[in-house]
This record gives structure tokens, sequence and C-alpha cells, in this order.
């Protein structure tokens, strides 16, 4: 996990100005690129990609990106996974809030030999900015997006923001 991220976090916020760039910034603080990224419009326009949810699951309870499979964080298992998705090839996109929680799953993920694992630049954070559709547990399309907390909230532009 990284041991920065509230410090980092709070100084960021503090200097920032516009969502889309306190999305860049956090993201060049907190990761290191071990993961490729996918920029939302490129994912969000190709098919037969798995999205994996790393977030909590109450968060990916509120909305989640259409047909994306939870993994969590804390709770990932590498041994369910590897049973659900056998083929070491496919393109996996792992997703969190902004792509912090997302980088450290989708380095398990390398690490359990997936070649084609992607990190959702921006998370479904810029994707629901961007205008795109998120779903609820029913598959409905809804508005609402766990905003993970008032501070990682700020990044969200779009929808209605949840907290709990």
């Amino acid at each position: 996990m990284k041991t920065i991220f509230p410090f980092c976090m709070l100084l960021f916020l503090t200097f920032s100005g516009q969502a889309q760039k306190k999305i860049d910034r956090t993201l060049r603080l907190l990761n290191n690129e071990s993961v490729p990224y996918i920029q939302v419009s490129e994912a969000s326009s190709k098919d037969n990609l798995l999205y994996l949810d790393a977030r909590k699951k109450a968060e990916y309870e509120v909305s989640h990106l259409k047909d994306a499979i939870w993994v969590g964080y804390d709770e990932f298992d590498p041994q369910r996974l590897m049973e659900f998705v056998r083929d070491t090839s496919t393109t996996i996109v792992v997703y969190c809030s902004v792509g912090v929680r997302s980088e450290d799953i989708g380095e398990k993920l390398q690490a359990l030999g997936y070649t084609n694992v992607y990190n959702l630049y921006g998370g479904i954070f810029k994707w629901k900015n961007s205008g795109l559709a998120v779903f609820d547990t029913v598959g409905k399309e809804t508005n609402r997006v766990h905003a993970y907390n008032r501070l990682w909230g700020k990044l969200l532009t779009k929808g209605e923001k949840v907290y709990n």
C-alpha cells in the first residue's frame, strides 16, 4: 500500500486547480506507472475488455462500469481470479476511484502471469467526469458514484456523490 498517501493527497489538493489536473497530479504523486495506463476514451471505445473493480464492495455496489467484476483491494483473492480468468492473455482493465489502488492490483495480476493488464487512467471518476455510464447492482444505469471520502470526492465533478 502507498505509505505517503494521506499526506500527498492533502498536499496536492491544497495546491491544485481543476479536477483533471488534480487527477493527473495524484497519479504522478502516488503511482509508479508499473502497470500501463489505458485512457478512458480508448477503453470506452473497445470491445472485449475485462473490467476488474479494485474498490471496496460498498463502492462497487453504488455503481461500477458495465459488466465489471468486483475483485476488491484488501479482499483481492488471486486464486479466485485465476479460476475465473484462466487465459493469462486476456485484456484486463483494472480500475478504482482514480487509479491508485488499481495499480497495486494490476501489479499483482502481472506477478500472476497476466500479460495484458491495464490501469484505467483516472478510474471511475474520470469515466463519469467524461459523461460515460455507470451501473448499479441490478444493471440499471445510475448517476450515483461512491466518492470514497470528501477529500477524494473533490475529483468527481459529475454524478451524484455517495459517501457511505
